[in-house]
């Protein structure tokens, strides 16, 4: 992670308070985003880390004259903390006991006759409404188009526009028109004239479009209005290719320029329906504001409908992570063999496991920049190393690599914490703690009508149990050739403000299951698999759903304690790995296919064999000589009390016993022998 000195950064703080003195603003908010409200915006729009230097996905910022603070998440608290050392910025981290969130903060410093200041065109409107509401209340004045770093960025990227690739049904599974009548069936039911829809992959998923725009974002910048019968994409039209131009005429999409959106506002007539989510401040003051229109706050329709993964997409998108698990799981073999070699970093490890993903059939790009962390790095959650800061891959402890790929067949994601050599068992408890979270989240049944939040500890609680936590989201909703982050299903134990992902969990939302454990300055641990939601049956207490996992790579057995699991955990993760072998086993051969089949060996299950059969001999042994010597004895002096007979009786009784005991151990050995004959 490139990371800007401090003291420039400290210039660019004094020049935007130098311009907020100018023009009367005390409190200047920063937001990360896009005009879009994307998560992940591209290299022009980062103005947040431009003025703090955190290239973190998520933040905002707050500056007044004599003040600057930066609020993060979780995942980003170490990370943050280093890369604003020294820049004016102090951190506020958000759900830390104590700590305020923005709108508490400002709310806490904002007097009357103050103003507040941001741009409201990258402020969702939900926040955009809370600030302003937190001005009226304390007789403050706000500014929603202030945005003095755009004054000062030098050197600032190009405004994305690249060309835009047509995704055909055989990938997307229904047309435009199937997908528009959906949408305006939704704004009937909601008394709605009109629909604005700002966000990047609701819009791409509704034309079918797909682009390059944002990277490992396969989007476009653009808007779309939807009316009762003509439906409109803003756009540059030179972006467009015939095939697409034509498929958008057959399903009366008209193309109008990318600025025209706000003009076109200011003349809308009926009923609007918006997500206060999802536009940005700027579009929703000028719907208020338009003199025919009326408003209804309702959360997109394509949102809703993209989440829940068609016949034709689910199918493609088992193919994918085949192919993305053949890959990822010839990268682990590849590392394990060769990290003695001293060789390898934290950098080049990401860029052997990001060739493989390129060589895979309709690879387009990957999904997310890979994460590659060694030991303590890992505790960092979104970590970035380059070969300026990489670390050097030792042939012990633990590599944390979260990665994924963006293919027509779909997008993936994964991590998997991985064993270099001796770990510790600290590093041992807390990965099979981790495993046992992952694993109960993935089998769990569970009723149509649960959301993020009923399902949520099933994940934490092995972590609970001993006092661990993880401050983040236990998994995240997945795109189809979009976004890796999508609204509006996810796994979190609280509601966070600004996300928008506990909606309730129907058939073919695809979420990631991700628990992990994060220690500053030891290791972290990650485990993700992705799942798709599927019906399981229908009784008296309704319709109970369940999971199926999507990722098919091995789980790394050297990390695992089994003293840690229960007899439920260990069929699960022996159901798990059978699987992972016997999809994966015709891709490999030689010696990979002999790695494989050792690494998804099954463990915990060893048929008992009872005592050593070195013991079981010797004890045989014995009896034998002591029943000798009772016949000697007879044979010499056959006059015997019935002691010496009983005595006798018992001799021969155990060694009957024992004898039993060594044909079973011979019959178990066999068991286990067929059993690992039946797994290879």
């Amino acid at each position: 992670m490139e990371i800007t000195d401090a003291k420039v950064i400290a210039g660019r703080l004094s020049k935007v308070r130098d311009i907020m003195k100018a023009e009367g603003v005390d409190i200047y908010v920063v937001v990360t985003g896009d005009y879009h409200i994307s998560e992940y915006a591209g290299d022009y729009f980062k103005e947040r880390e431009f003025i703090t230097g955190f290239t973190g996905s998520a933040g905002t910022a707050v500056i007044t004259q004599d003040d600057a603070r930066l609020f993060t998440d979780g995942r980003y608290f170490v990370q943050a903390e280093k890369q604003i050392e020294g820049t004016g910025f102090s951190l506020m981290k958000v759900g830390a006991p104590g700590v305020m969130n923005v709108a508490q903060y400002c709310e806490s410093i904002i007097k009357d006759g103050m103003c507040m200041g941001f741009d409201g065109r990258t402020m969702p409107a939900e926040e955009g409404i809370e600030f302003t509401d937190i001005c009226k209340k304390a007789g403050a004045g706000c500014l929603y188009d202030f945005d003095a770093i755009e004054r000062i960025y030098e050197n600032r990227a190009e405004f994305p526009h690249t060309k835009v690739f047509w995704l055909d049904k055989e990938y997307s599974g229904e047309s435009i028109i199937s997908k528009l009548s959906r949408i305006r069936k939704y704004m009937h039911n909601k008394n709605a004239d009109i629909h604005i829809m700002a966000t990047l992959d609701d819009i791409c998923w509704t034309f079918n479009i797909r682009g390059r725009d944002v990277e490992c974002n396969p989007v476009i910048m653009a808007y779309s209005v939807i009316t009762k019968d003509k439906a409109y994409i803003y756009t540059d039209k030179d972006r467009l290719d015939d095939k697409t131009l034509a498929k958008f005429s057959e399903a009366g999409v008209e193309v109008l320029p990318y600025e025209k959106l706000y003009d076109d506002i200011a003349d809308m007539a009926g009923t609007v329906l918006i997500d206060k989510k999802r536009v940005n401040m700027r579009i929703y003051k000028e719907v208020i504001s338009a003199g025919n229109a009326g408003v209804v706050l309702a959360d997109n329709p394509a949102m809703l409908f993209k989440a829940v993964k068609n016949e034709t997409e689910i199918k493609n998108l088992y193919s994918a992570h085949v192919d993305d698990g053949v890959a990822v799981t010839k990268f682990i073999f590849w590392l394990k063999k060769n990290v003695a070699s001293g060789s390898i970093t934290e950098a080049s490890a990401a860029a052997y496991l990001d060739n493989l993903r390129s060589n895979i059939k309709d690879y387009i790009e990957l999904s997310f920049d890979t994460i590659s962390a060694y030991n303590a790095n890992a505790a960092m959650m979104h970590y970035h190393a380059d070969e300026t800061n990489a670390a050097v891959l030792k042939p012990e402890g633990m590599l944390l690599v979260d990665s994924g790929g963006q293919y027509l067949r779909g997008t993936t994601d994964i991590t998997r914490t991985i064993a270099l050599g001796p770990v510790t068992d600290k590093m041992k408890m807390y990965y099979t703690l981790t495993l046992k979270g992952m694993l109960s989240l993935a089998n769990a049944k569970f009723l149509k009508v649960c959301n993020g939040f009923s399902l949520d500890i099933l994940a934490r609680a092995p972590l609970w149990n001993v006092g661990m936590d993880y401050r983040c989201g236990t998994g995240h909703g997945i795109g189809y050739l979009l976004n890796v982050h999508e609204s509006p299903n996810g796994f979190r134990w609280k509601h966070n403000p600004g996300k928008n992902d506990l909606a309730v969990i129907e058939e073919g939302m695809v979420t990631s299951d991700e628990p992990g454990v994060y220690i500053e300055g030891e290791f972290g641990i990650r485990i993700e698999n992705e799942i798709v939601c599927q019906k399981d049956f229908d009784n008296e207490y309704g319709t109970f759903l369940k999971f199926d996992m999507l990722t098919v790579v091995p789980i790394d057995l050297e990390l695992v304690d089994v003293n840690y699991l229960d007899s439920v955990d260990i069929e699960r993760l022996n159901k798990y790995q059978e699987r992972v072998y016997k999809t994966l086993e015709s891709y490999f051969d030689g010696e990979e296919k002999n790695m494989l089949r050792e690494a998804t060996r099954p463990v915990g299950n060893d048929t008992p064999k009872g005592k050593s059969l070195y013991f079981e001999v010797f004890i045989w042994i014995g009896y034998i000589f002591g029943i000798a010597n009772k016949f000697i004895s007879y044979m010499n002096n056959p006059d015997k009390d019935w002691i010496f007979f009983l005595a006798w009786a018992f001799y021969f009784l155990n060694i009957a016993e024992i004898t039993v005991d060594m044909v079973l151990y011979f019959r178990n050995v066999k068991l286990d022998k067929k059993r690992e004959a039946e797994n290879k």
